[in-house]
């Protein structure tokens, strides 16, 4: 069934500070506090004490090329900066850190401790002695290209963005078209901007429907001013997963293992870029570098957010302007990491939960907010968060003179907005569902429905939250609910296309398709360019054997919607029905070429293998199908069926036994179960699974039969002449229990 879904646009303002601009340099410089050296004081020196510190926590921006205004890579760089390091590291303002020790225990974190601090102010005072070359370290080698090496695909700003010499910063999203026709699933990312050192942070927004650039059709080759946007995310269920955020210090995103991300035929990069003016004119451009990998994600995990922009009001002068949100998990997480944002009159974040048994778990404190220094924080570890736990967000603003960050002076009213001078109000979490029921549904839907009906308590009108609430019930099963939420989201925005189509395919899944039917032609006739409702409307003829209705539809779709690997493998099923195996093939493998995943053209593709004998074809389609649904009680039927024709029966059993913990009470299942165990010699068990057959289909003579065939290889010859006569009682004409049984010896 297709379906979309709205979210806001996560445009993550991930911010760094590339150079020491701002720090004032003057004589008589206060280091940390120190004893005084003295003649027996082992000497601080660059080689031994010095370079480890600043190849560990300086050089990934201070180096040629790089986002910092020079070089730190050689003795004599840091001769000549060092004061100035003694400066920012004293203060604490290099490296850019704001967490609270203490508080949340993140990789890669670049505080220095107090020790580190004294080793370079005393190195400072002492003279910056270079020490034993011999013993300093190798210095760090960072590509002038591609620190990954050579990327799979690399997409190009088309149109390069002039910068002025000053003003305020600038944020501009640049679309990025995917060209390729196949899905690719991305294990890293390297973003490479033409002029890094104009460049704050920049990230990346997937636009699974290209609707940011039907949104701007004049303007999107040009760049689109602003600082958040909306996008579409497309067809399912399909929530943003993955932190995409640049800053020259992490210039290659590598994804956690099992966690690659995906792009579609037809989907969009938005590449968000954060620019500062840097005194003379700038050309703004940027390189994406993509590495792919072959194996889909095996974890899934979602973003989820916390936020109150609605409340944010802040008068003139307001030094303490309290913002809050709290949001309870319905299932068992673990938190992967954690972006907390405001803008410039943020001045404390809080973020923290309440475990059920009232324990409080700091999740991150930042006591001294800068939108200048802000991150995204990874855990070393994964914090685990129970279900019923509250997640809350706690941040004060300051609105006075006093901030030196207020770009306003003398203070004016502030209220929520995407432009840099307005407020906002932000908590993003990383999270992984775990201890998820086997057989369960996916419980991001859960976090999902308490996220957006959260949302909706806040802005109960807002067109967001309640479509992607109706979409979460609908994706739960509870289609009734999902038919109310529809119906009262179009009560407030009348003749939305996607709600239309969502509205029918929950009637259509709640049992109402004549009025699912009805909804569909509705959509189409008020916007005869849409896909999805045509792909349901052909679906749900298909289903009532209106296969001619359903090819007009898909052969209509197909126009509009070439590069759509569904549309492909739907006219593919319905040329198979109609007995054309070779277009229906085709057509399959049409919707392979776009999506290599695409479960409908792998599971019909593994059938029409099974129905022209060629088993090993089979399985390695059915294979593939089942690791695209391993919930799909039927893929693992069917595949069961291509290992037992290729003489695989304990392969054969293992899928079975998988389809029947997904439909355990269907007959078939069993009884199919029961034939391969028999055929591997495993007779006991053969009859314990006929026998639950015939628990759930009591009158089906061919498993009487059957049984009793089992019973006389197990030589209960009694027991084999009932089961023979049980059959004969349902079909007096079963002419192979009536052979079995007059094959039996006498009693």
């Amino acid at each position: 069934m297709k379906s979309s879904r709205w979210v806001q646009g996560r445009i993550l303002a991930i911010a760094m500070v590339a150079t020491f601009a701002g720090v004032a340099i003057t004589k008589g410089h206060i280091f940390a506090a120190e004893s005084p050296a003295t003649t027996q004081d082992p000497a601080v020196t660059w080689s031994r004490q010095i370079a480890p510190l600043v190849y560990s926590n300086c050089t990934t921006c201070h180096h040629p090329g790089g986002a910092g205004p020079f070089s730190l890579l050689t003795y004599q760089e840091a001769l000549r900066w060092g004061p100035q390091i003694a400066t920012v590291t004293s203060s604490r303002y290099m490296p850019p850190w704001l967490p609270e020790n203490g508080y949340g225990d993140f990789e890669d974190e670049r505080r220095l401790s107090n020790e580190d601090i004294a080793l370079i102010g005393k190195w400072v005072k002492t003279g910056m002695p270079e020490g034993d070359r011999a013993a300093a370290p190798p210095a760090p080698k960072y590509s002038e290209t591609w620190q990954y090496g050579t990327p799979d695909l690399i997409l190009t700003v088309e149109r390069p963005f002039n910068l002025t010499a000053s003003g305020t910063d600038v944020f501009r999203n640049f679309v990025l078209p995917y060209p390729l026709q196949q899905t690719h699933y991305i294990r890293a990312m390297e973003i490479h901007p033409g002029t890094p050192q104009i460049v704050h942070h920049a990230n990346i927004l997937i636009d699974r429907t290209a609707s940011y650039r039907r949104q701007h059709p004049e303007q999107w080759k040009d760049g689109v001013p602003g600082m958040e946007l909306e996008v579409d995310t497309g067809n399912e269920f399909d929530p943003d997963s993955n932190f995409l955020f640049w800053k020259p210090d992490t210039p290659v995103l590598v994804e956690p293992e099992g966690m690659p991300w995906r792009l579609d035929p037809g989907n969009d990069l938005i590449l968000n870029m954060h620019l500062k003016p840097s005194g003379k004119p700038e050309v703004a451009s940027a390189q994406v570098g993509l590495y792919f990998t072959d194996q889909p994600p095996s974890k899934r995990p979602m973003l989820l957010q916390l936020e109150h922009d609605s409340a944010l009001d802040i008068p003139a002068g307001q030094r303490n302007f309290v913002v809050e949100d709290a949001l309870q998990l319905p299932v068992d997480v673990e938190v992967l990491g954690i972006y907390p944002h405001a803008h410039y009159l943020g001045k404390r974040l809080e973020a923290w939960a309440m475990l059920p048994d009232r324990q409080k778990k700091w999740l991150i404190l930042i006591p001294g907010w800068d939108i200048d220094r802000q991150s995204v924080y990874r855990y070393r570890n994964p914090v685990f968060l129970p279900k019923g736990s509250v997640v809350h967000m706690r941040y004060i603003y300051d609105n006075s003179s006093d901030n030196e960050h207020n770009p306003h002076i003398p203070p004016v009213r502030v209220k929520a907005g995407n432009r840099s001078e307005d407020e906002m109000a932000h908590l993003w979490l990383q999270v992984l569902p775990v201890n998820r029921p086997r057989n369960g549904r996916d419980p991001r839907l859960l976090l999902e429905e308490a996220w957006m009906r959260n949302w909706l308590s806040k802005e109960p009108d807002d067109i967001i939250p309640l479509y992607n609430l109706a979409s979460a019930l609908a994706g739960q099963g509870r289609h009734q609910d999902a038919v109310t939420a529809y119906q009262h989201l179009l009560a407030l925005h009348p003749g939305d296309e996607r709600a239309l189509n969502e509205l029918g395919a929950a009637l259509q899944n709640s049992g109402d398709w004549e009025q699912a039917e009805k909804t569909y032609k509705q959509d189409i006739a008020a916007h005869p360019g849409t896909c999805d409702a045509r792909f349901n409307l052909a679906r749900l003829a298909l289903k009532h054997d209106q296969a001619s209705e359903a090819g007009q539809q898909f052969r209509t779709m197909l126009e509009q919607c070439p590069a759509d690997a569904a549309v492909h493998s739907g006219l593919g099923v319905v040329l198979a029905s109609e007995g054309q195996s070779a277009a229906a093939e085709a057509e399959f493998r049409a919707a392979l070429q776009i999506d290599p995943h695409d479960f409908t053209a792998l599971y019909n593709l593994g059938d029409l293998a099974l129905q022209t004998s060629q088993p090993q074809q089979a399985v390695g389609l059915l294979e593939t199908a089942v690791q695209q649904r391993p919930n799909d009680a039927d893929a693992h039927e069917q595949l069961a069926g291509a290992y037992a024709l290729s003489g695989r029966v304990g392969d054969a059993a293992a899928q079975l036994r998988e389809a029947i913990t997904l439909s355990p009470d269907n007959p078939q299942l069993h009884a199919l179960l029961s034939q391969a165990l028999a055929s591997a010699g495993q007779l006991q068990q053969a009859i314990a699974e006929r026998k639950v057959a015939l628990h759930l289909r009591a009158n089906d003579p061919d498993d009487w039969n059957n049984l009793g065939v089992l019973e006389a290889r197990a030589g209960r010859i009694a027991e084999a002449r009932e089961d023979f006569r049980h059959a004969l009682q349902l079909a007096p004409d079963h002419a192979q229990a009536r052979a079995n049984l007059q094959h039996l010896p006498p009693p």
